[in-house]
């Protein structure tokens, strides 16, 4: 049975699932009741936003409800639901949706506003975060955290990218839309500077802590052996406190991210320049 601070801590990530399958209902209810005041155009990229955003949420609900430390398989709940290789292919899901999501919203902006740097990015976005999923696969078969440090390194530049073409093209936009650039903005360069400051030193001293160590490692197939068969259930503390900061803000404050994109402002102030 799981008690004490581990307990609490994830009956709060049960609880913030839960209000985020019903906040995303609310979304698809509501964008369909505003469907007759959007163009076709515009109607049917906020629908592909809705579903972008169920892959999003639901992945996130069921890393919330089956939570997963990959590296030292340590898991919460016994069950092979919890095991490392189906919650790393619910994360891979999840977060390439989560990624396709602000590639189409930098296009809508791209078709919009004549901006080449927005097409870049938005053209960009997609592979390169499958590629950090790739380097993320690397780390969870191999056990070897340089992966992280790559796939860390990956998601933070992609935020700083979309971040400076957000807020450059803020001037072209309506007041709404220009409003919630600059949040984006911000919210990209405290992401980044979260990834760079910490997240990337964090798995880059365990990295080098390893090789110090002589540390084994996996190969790719013996690691997907592993990482299918065998997990570590702990209910200790020690064993979660540097997964906890992360997965309650990646889990709470990421989806809702996810699903404000859904009612993103509809970009109204076409230019023919370029960036």
């Amino acid at each position: 049975m799981v008690t004490g601070l581990v307990f609490h801590w994830w009956a709060l990530l049960c609880l913030t699932a839960t209000c985020n399958v019903l906040l995303w209902a609310g979304a698809g209810r509501a964008l369909y009741r505003q469907r007759e005041a959007l163009d076709l155009e515009a109607f049917a990229t906020r629908r592909m936003q809705f579903l972008l955003c169920a892959g999003y949420v639901f992945g996130c609900a069921y890393r919330s409800l089956l939570p997963v430390y990959d590296v030292p398989r340590i898991v919460l709940v016994d069950s092979w639901l919890s095991s490392v290789i189906v919650g790393r292919t619910v994360a891979t899901i999840a977060e390439m949706c989560f990624a396709a999501q602000w590639a189409l919203m930098a296009r809508e902006l791209a078709r919009t506003t004549g901006s080449r740097q927005a097409a870049r990015v938005g053209a960009a976005v997609l592979p390169a975060i499958a590629l950090a999923e790739v380097a993320s696969w690397f780390s969870v078969l191999t056990t070897a955290n340089i992966g992280h440090v790559i796939e860390e390194s990956i998601w933070g530049g992609c935020a700083l990218a979309l971040a400076a073409t957000f807020f450059k093209l803020r001037s072209r936009c309506d007041a709404a839309l220009r409003r919630r650039l600059v949040a984006w903005s911000v919210a990209g360069a405290l992401y980044a500077s979260y990834m760079f400051l910490v997240d990337v030193p964090m798995y880059w001293s365990r990295w080098i802590s390893d090789e110090a160590s002589g540390r084994g490692y996996f190969g790719v197939l013996e690691g997907a052996a592993d990482a299918a068969s065998r997990w570590i259930v702990s209910h200790h503390w020690h064993d979660w406190r540097s997964e906890v900061f992360w997965m309650s803000a990646y889990f709470s404050a990421a989806v809702w991210i996810s699903i404000a994109l859904v009612h993103a402002p509809v970009p109204r102030r076409p230019v023919s320049r370029p960036a």
